[in-house]
């Protein structure tokens, strides 16, 4: 049984490491050169400064970059002891939100968002924190989204068959549960995400490949190949629209991420919808008597699965379940 679960876990960092070709140099803007950056895992560029965060089994702490070096020039730190941090998402006033949001047992009872500032300069700050519950169950995640115009933050779970979208309540209350509402799908292994500045495009990315969705329908209207990457963990985008990726190990490269003419042309067309929030209020359910995030419930409109996820996850199974019959085979 241990086997088994054990298999089911690693695939998705096999599938990152079976991508680990060196990257083009023609795509490096920097490599950072700090060795405590080993996981770049979250990232957020502004204002010639980029943030970021390492993966799993780090302090309560995020780094900030100068853009033009490469060089740490600032590190916030906070009293907390973080379970899983994986996301960054920009906060007002430049200040950003840290979201301790994995979960790869899928057994956490609720998860955390917290807003620090960042800056030049070591700065030691209180960190104001939120709660996060899903409506339905525990979920693992990596990428956390925060609306350029509202500021509302919204968690993508990863999954190897596909993801689900969550927004979180448009006012955070600290001290209690602030229930996650589900409003559509994703594709699957995502990484990280952002908003665009325009607030009606998100962009997804999982190991190799980006997607780019519409906002609030989570239609997906493009998609682009990545370059290849030890374990492509960040991405960010600027304010200007330019988009940054990261990815884990000591020494590891940010990558500015150019775009095709035709994905430029998609973001520049309006949206399919122009609603630039959504409402405080469950996705309506299809039978009144299922209550908001009963599994019964009709899933939202949103990423369509590809033929392909489906057949990675019935080999998996296969997998696990072979794994599984072996252990439980008695000896000869």
């Amino acid at each position: 049984m241990r086997e088994a679960f054990v298999v089911v876990l690693a695939v998705p960092f096999l599938v990152g490491a079976a991508l680990a070709p060196a990257e083009p140099d023609r795509d490096v803007v920097f490599r950072f050169a700090d060795t405590e950056i080993v996981e770049s895992s979250g990232l957020v560029v502004a204002d010639g400064l980029v943030t970021t965060v390492n993966d799993s089994g780090d302090s309560a702490r995020v780094f900030t970059v100068d853009l033009a070096t490469g060089e740490t020039v600032g590190t916030t730190t906070w009293p907390a002891e973080p379970e899983d941090v994986e996301a960054l998402a920009p906060a007002p006033d430049g200040d950003v939100w840290v979201g301790d949001i994995g979960d790869n047992s899928e057994a956490r009872e609720t998860v955390t968002v917290t807003r620090v500032p960042i800056g030049r300069g070591d700065l030691s700050a209180s960190g104001t924190s939120y709660s996060l519950v899903y409506g339905d169950r525990a979920h693992d995640a990596e990428a956390l989204l925060a609306h350029p115009r509202t500021g509302r933050l919204f968690v993508v779970t990863k999954s190897v068959l596909g993801g689900t979208v969550y927004a979180a309540p448009s006012s955070l209350r600290p001290g209690v549960p602030n229930e996650l509402q589900r409003i559509g799908d994703a594709p699957g292994i995502v990484t990280d995400g952002a908003f665009f500045p325009d607030g009606q495009h998100v962009l997804l990315r999982s190991y190799g490949r980006a997607y780019v969705l519409d906002f609030p329908s989570l239609e997906t209207v493009a998609e682009v190949d990545l370059p290849p990457q030890k374990q492509g963990e960040g991405i960010a985008v600027a304010p200007d629209g330019t988009v940054y990726a990261s990815s884990e190990g000591v020494r590891s490269p940010l990558l500015r991420i150019v775009l095709p003419p035709s994905v430029e042309r998609v973001l520049a067309a309006p949206p399919a919808t122009q609603s630039p929030d959504l409402p405080d209020r469950p996705t309506p359910s299809a039978d009144p008597n299922v209550a908001p995030g009963d599994p019964r419930q009709p899933a939202p409109p949103g990423f369509q699965r590809d033929p392909w996820q489906w057949a990675l996850g019935g080999l998996l199974f296969v997998g696990a379940l072979v794994v599984l019959l072996r252990a439980l085979r008695p000896p000869r």
